[in-house]
């Protein structure tokens, strides 16, 4: 299988090297590459609509350590064990900001990939604590929508995230509102802008 797999690469512009493969980015590969649409635009959405995002992912001990040195957080409760443990915690929890981060890059690709402003975050409650190998995974609903007053091709939508452990606790929960690209400029577009026009 997987020799068959670099027999196709090697006809598609990807060579071997010394210690690997390299790709001729100039050969016929690009011709031949088929661009996958990703994300939802603004029609796509729906009060209601509920997203099971992909993949979750495992937080190692390390990675949390790393987050809360890189961000100068300093908190001895998410570097310092023992201290973790005279506060009544099994180990050091992970950084509740790296949990953010975490939850709602796991929403990226259903909700906002295709694009548009980040407008902001509302009624974040961290609910549990959360500890190196659990593992993390993230639904969205769809709680509003309305168009942009000021741009044809945005809408602005709304979405309550939820984050849960591999026991299904919820662990994180926060209210999302971003600009969100449209496919198609709205109907009432053209209307609006010869009112705008007649009215200068």
């Amino acid at each position: 299988m997987l020799g068959t797999q670099i027999r196709r690469g090697l006809r598609a512009g990807v060579t071997r090297v010394a210690g690997g493969f390299a790709f001729d980015m100039t050969s016929d590969f690009l011709k031949t590459a088929v661009p996958v649409p990703k994300g939802n635009h603004f029609e796509a959405f729906e009060i209601g609509r509920r997203f099971e995002h992909h993949w979750g992912r495992t937080l190692r001990n390390s990675e949390a350590a790393l987050f809360s040195t890189l961000t100068l957080h300093f908190n001895p409760l998410y570097f310092n064990r023992e201290y973790a443990i005279a506060l009544g915690h099994p180990e050091t929890p992970v950084n509740p900001l790296m949990v953010f981060t975490l939850v709602l890059g796991l929403s990226v690709e259903d909700l906002s990939e295709v694009g548009g402003a980040f407008l902001g975050v509302d009624d974040l409650a961290y609910e549990a604590p959360v500890y190196p190998d659990d593992t993390l995974t993230a639904r969205s609903t769809v709680t509003g929508l309305r168009e942009s007053s000021s741009n044809a091709m945005m809408g602005i939508a709304t979405w309550h995230t939820e984050g849960f452990n591999q026991r299904g606790e919820r662990v994180i929960s926060f209210v999302r509102t971003n600009m969100v690209p449209r496919a198609r400029p709205r109907q009432d577009a053209g209307a609006e802008n010869a009112q705008q026009e007649t009215a200068q």
